[in-house]
């Protein structure tokens, strides 16, 4: 996983598979959409601080739901990532699932 995360990080990831692994097995989440939520200037007191907050909404299967945790993702390209995901609730057959980055 790139060292910083941004917005841009996930953006050409959209459509792609992340894998949550479990010791009997995986469970395969859709990247469905990458959310901005609008900039914020630097703050001289906290320059780490994202200035670029976004949402990552991902789309899993119906069953089993997972709960709202922080979960290890992997995918091919951006290795390994844990995550706080959040269910959001099921949508067009699909549970959806939501991380927030601020």
């Amino acid at each position: 996983m790139p060292e910083t995360i941004t917005l841009e990080t996930f953006r050409s990831q959209v459509g792609t598979a992340f894998a949550v692994v479990f010791p009997d097995g995986t469970l395969e989440l859709t990247l469905g959409a990458v959310e901005p939520h609008g900039t914020r200037a630097p703050r001289a007191d906290a320059p780490d601080l994202r200035t670029e907050p976004f949402s990552l909404v991902f789309h899993g299967p119906l069953r089993p739901v997972l709960p709202q945790r922080t979960w290890s993702l992997s995918h091919d390209t951006l290795g390994t990532l844990d995550v706080f995901l959040v269910p959001i609730g099921p949508k067009d057959g699909r549970m959806l699932y939501e991380a927030v980055f601020s």
